[in-house]
């Protein structure tokens, strides 16, 4: 990976005076990015989402809570 300087040049910024100053009137250069700012490899990211494993055993859990609830609601009728 190779470093590059986020600093403009002075000597090839137009608009600066001998020393690095801005005459009155005149926009400073703007500041570069940082291009190695960031992640350095966008496949060590996790995954977004829910896996298979978990989730289908939140609803497995979900369903059979429902079953019992609505059991234990028919044998309060019955």
């Amino acid at each position: 990976m190779s470093y590059v300087n986020p600093d403009p040049d002075p000597r090839l910024s137009t608009g600066l005076e001998p020393g690095g100053g801005v005459p009155p009137g005149e926009t400073p250069p703007a500041e570069s990015s940082m291009p190695e700012a960031g992640p350095q490899d966008l496949l060590s990211n996790p995954a977004k989402g829910w896996a298979k494993g978990p989730m289908a055993l939140i609803l497995a859990v979900v369903v059979i809570f429902a079953v019992g609830l609505l059991g234990y609601a028919l044998a309060l009728i019955y």
